[in-house]
């Protein structure tokens, strides 16, 4: 019988538990590809019999970018109201309940679905990104739960549901001669819906002091095409490369174990399946060198897919049995531990089980290498200025580890040297603004939060310098110090000192007690509920998702005396925004 998976993915996560349910579909009797929504014709899902969906939430409760144009097909009116009813379907859901729109993409799907006259299989599945064993908290559970559903409703063999199986390889990888032809893989990274730009890094800089706990870099991108254009609030996707430093690494450990290939192995990757797709990225031959910098993300953290592969040709009797162990749902507990707490990255894992390494094949790097992902970032300036700017919090932090753990694409964008070309995706962001330019503007965004907002307000003070009226521009900016992390002060100090912005700056550490952008939101409860009541101002939050947005919208709620409804009915009204992340 025909299965279809159907994902919506941001990062990736969505895509590897999509191809690990097609995986066992396989393994199952099934038949039918896994797909993003962009590369499946929605019209055909009104002759599909069984479909498994799953859908990764964005932001304020978005869709992801791969699954925008079908959401935007099954929303039409024109579709007939029973025009699914032959499908059934299970839709799986992965978020973070720390956003308030937990979920929602997936929620939405499953509700228009039905009233498209689909069949739900089984509850729409929650993962979490709070839970301790993040989304596998439910994902395996859920898994196991459809097929269980599955095996009743269709008679599936339930030896073939319980019993052990192969693996299901997704390539078959030919070795080419020395010498063969490749084609630099930076250029076939990219999505070729979206168009490229190239941008040159004219200037970057540290915005925080040097002993400050983060370091923040600001860039400024100038294309090198005058036809590029955005909006404010909009964002650009960059794909990051490996440091030479991880492919060495990666590189030393082929040559310790002796592996029959190095740097130099030349390769061809076809599918294995007519129902897996290939991507781009392997759509040419391609060097190992090649792949290990710019196609395999050797700073991920090992899922459990990697894990499986990793140990198929294992002849260490207690590493084959602690990675199977890793992979099994009752070694879940010992997955976390190892992997998930201290961030593990693959190549530690690799250094780990050593005997493991010792017998891994090229297939199997293909098989298990999770591909670099292109990371987002807001654009800090309007379009009219001369560069695209970036303001780029470095991850570096600390675990158990001996090492610390870095951020792939901050950290590479931190190496940049001026004058160096970069490829760039400039894609909507999910901010919208009013039109009508004299609506009033409040704007929260501590931290790094601040960088959209510094793009609508070059936006709408270049208006008002071309005879435009525009509304009231208020901000509230919060950091620990005033002389440490307080990003774009010259910018505040002009737009200040013409009265052109009216600017409020919570500096958490300067003061006896702790201040931060919501008790400056309460201080000036009068004059923002004017603004928001007499003057239907719309609000903009942006930063980090932990506590601020909560205690933002609290502050909000208790200035307009306590009416959480009103509130509610801006959310729905796209009057009061929020793009956060954790």
């Amino acid at each position: 019988m025909r299965l279809l998976v159907l994902y919506g993915s941001q990062t990736g996560t969505a895509q590897d538990v999509a191809e690990q349910i097609w995986r066992e579909s396989h393994l199952l009797g099934f038949q039918g590809p896994v797909l993003p929504f962009e590369d499946y014709d929605m019209q055909k899902l009104i002759e599909e019999r069984l479909v498994v969906f799953v859908v990764a939430t964005t932001g304020d409760g978005v869709e992801p970018d791969n699954m925008k144009q079908a959401w935007r097909f099954l929303l039409k009116r024109s579709l007939p109201a029973q025009s699914l009813q032959g499908m059934r379907f299970a839709c799986l859901g992965l978020g973070d309940s720390s956003y308030p729109k937990f979920n929602y993409a997936a929620k939405k799907l499953s509700k228009r679905l039905q009233n498209l006259g689909a069949t739900s299989l089984c509850p729409v599945g929650l993962c979490d990104d709070q839970h301790d064993y993040g989304h596998l908290g439910v994902s395996l559970v859920w898994t196991k739960d459809l097929w269980a559903v599955l095996k009743t409703t269709l008679g599936l063999d339930e030896g073939k549901l319980n019993g052990s199986h192969p693996t299901i390889t997704k390539w078959k990888v030919k070795q080419l001669p020395e010498g063969s032809e490749t084609t630099d893989p930076k250029n076939l990274l990219w999505n070729q819906k979206l168009a490229s730009h190239t941008f040159q890094l004219k200037g970057i800089q540290r915005t925080t002091a040097e002993n400050h706990f983060q370091d923040v870099r600001f860039l400024k991108l100038a294309p090198q095409a005058q036809e590029i254009n955005w909006e404010p609030g909009d964002v650009i996707d960059v794909q990051p490369q490996n440091s030479d430093e991880a492919v060495k690494a990666f590189f030393d450990l082929i040559r310790e174990h002796q592996l029959d290939f190095n740097e130099d192995t030349i390769v061809e990757v076809l599918s294995a399946h007519q129902d897996m797709p290939l991507p781009k990225a392997y759509s040419t031959p391609l060097s190992l060198q090649q792949a290990a910098k710019y196609i395999w993300d050797l700073s991920a953290k090992p899922r459990q897919g990697f894990l499986e592969v990793l140990g198929q040709n294992c002849t260490d009797e207690m590493e084959k049995e602690k990675l199977e162990e890793f992979c099994s749902a009752e070694g879940i507990d010992e997955l976390v531990a190892y992997v998930n707490r201290p961030r593990r990255t693959l190549l530690e894992v690799l250094q780990d089980f050593r005997h493991a390494t010792a017998h891994l094949t090229v297939g199997q790097l293909f098989e298990m290498m999770p591909l670099i992902q292109p990371r987002s970032f807001s654009i800090a300036s309007d379009a009219s200025e001369p560069t695209l700017d970036l303001l780029v919090a470095v991850v570096n932090y600390k675990t158990i580890m001996h090492t610390p753990r870095l951020g792939l694409c901050s950290n590479w964008l931190k190496s940049l040297e001026p004058g160096t070309e970069l490829q760039g995706v400039i894609k909507k962001g999910t901010m919208t603004w009013p039109k009508d330019l004299s609506t009033p503007l409040i704007m929260i965004g501590p931290g790094t939060g601040i960088a959209p907002f510094r793009s609508i307000i070059q936006n709408r003070l270049k208006a008002q310098s071309s005879g435009a009226a525009i509304g009231p521009l208020v901000v509230f900016f919060g950091c620990r110090n005033k002389t440490a992390d307080f990003h774009f002060e010259e910018d505040f100090d002009a737009w200040t000192k013409t009265k052109q912005v009216e600017a409020h700056f919570a500096f958490s550490r300067d003061e006896d007690h702790k201040v931060y952008v919501q008790h400056l939101i309460t201080k000036s409860g009068p004059h923002l509920k004017s603004l928001i009541k007499d003057l239907n101002a719309f609000i903009y939050v942006a930063g980090n998702s932990n506590n601020m947005p909560k205690s933002v919208r609290k502050a909000f709620i208790e200035i307009l005396d306590g009416d959480a409804d009103y509130v509610d009915t801006m959310i729905k009204q796209r009057r009061y925004q929020e793009e956060t992340w954790a």
